[in-house]
């Protein structure tokens, strides 16, 4: 299924099943919407999950041009619309990090599309202090390390070794890593596997992170959102996650200091079990 959104893309959607209501939910930057699959499974029982690749992520092609996120919202909101007319009225929808910016943004341009939203450490920054510049800056750890990323594998099996023998990914579920790696490289001829969120894309992404203006735009979304946040960690969307959530007049805040800004892949049985309760209210 591909769905239509601004400059020519067609967005790869992913259903990832379940049963009852629908579910939208939101990528984190460099990932892709099948690395939810465990999460998705664990609220098989309550909601049905679809999920989609953002441009440049997945099976979703980047089109020409510079990176901004407020196409990353158009894609967002293209989805939310092609959920909304499936479905017969406001969906409820989870996003992690980019995932949750990006869907902060849809809701602020039409909020009738959104019943409720749970963000997971949505990147939304203050203009002041913690906000990177927006220049792909070679000192931006997160810039730097994406540009390292290595983008090739001698095969999938050799990928998931690679990774889950260092941090961050060693601390992710044997099924989040798989669906990580299975879904997020395609196989050449030779059985090698190459990412498919080139390097490039992803240091463009972090890059930018800080240039978008959902933070100015946050107190006029009226639609129901929980900001959850993890342990504390300097310099990283923690430390803001909370005054995301007050900025908003309808938003609540809830912390985990046992996650990271990882979460949803190392412990999404929990992030589920959150997810399931809020939008059950």
């Amino acid at each position: 299924m591909l769905v239509p959104s601004t400059d020519g893309v067609r967005i790869a959607v992913h259903d990832l099943g379940g049963t009852g209501s629908a579910l939208l939910v939101s990528h984190a930057t460099g990932f892709h919407g099948r690395c939810y699959i465990p999460f998705a499974d664990a609220l098989a029982g309550t909601r049905h999950s679809i999920a989609f690749d953002y441009r440049g992520h997945g099976d979703t092609p980047r089109p020409a041009g510079a990176i901004e996120w407020h196409r990353y919202g158009d894609d967002a909101t293209a989805m939310a619309h092609w959920l909304v007319e499936r479905t017969g009225g406001p969906i409820d929808a989870f996003g992690h990090s980019m995932g949750g910016a990006c869907l902060l943004m849809a809701a602020h341009r039409e909020p009738s599309l959104f019943r409720r939203i749970v963000a997971f450490e949505p990147i939304v920054f203050p203009p002041e202090g913690i906000r990177p510049p927006a220049t792909d800056d070679a000192d931006n750890p997160m810039v730097a390390g994406a540009r390292r990323r290595r983008p090739s594998f001698p095969s999938y099996e050799a990928a998931i070794a690679n990774y889950a023998s260092k941090p961050p990914l060693d601390a992710f579920t044997p099924s989040a890593l798989q669906a990580y790696v299975r879904y997020g490289f395609a196989e050449a001829p030779d059985g090698s596997v190459h990412l498919k969120c080139s390097p490039d894309t992803e240091a463009g992404t972090f890059a930018t992170g800080g240039a978008h203006d959902t933070w100015d735009q946050l107190p006029d979304i009226r639609t129901e959102v929980l900001v959850i946040a993890g342990a504390m960690q300097p310099m990283q969307p923690s430390m803001i996650a909370e005054r995301v959530a007050d900025r908003l007049p309808n938003g609540r805040y809830l912390q985990r200091d046992d996650l990271d800004h990882f979460g949803p892949m190392t412990h999404p049985g929990e992030i589920a079990d959150i997810v399931a309760m809020d939008l059950a209210r």
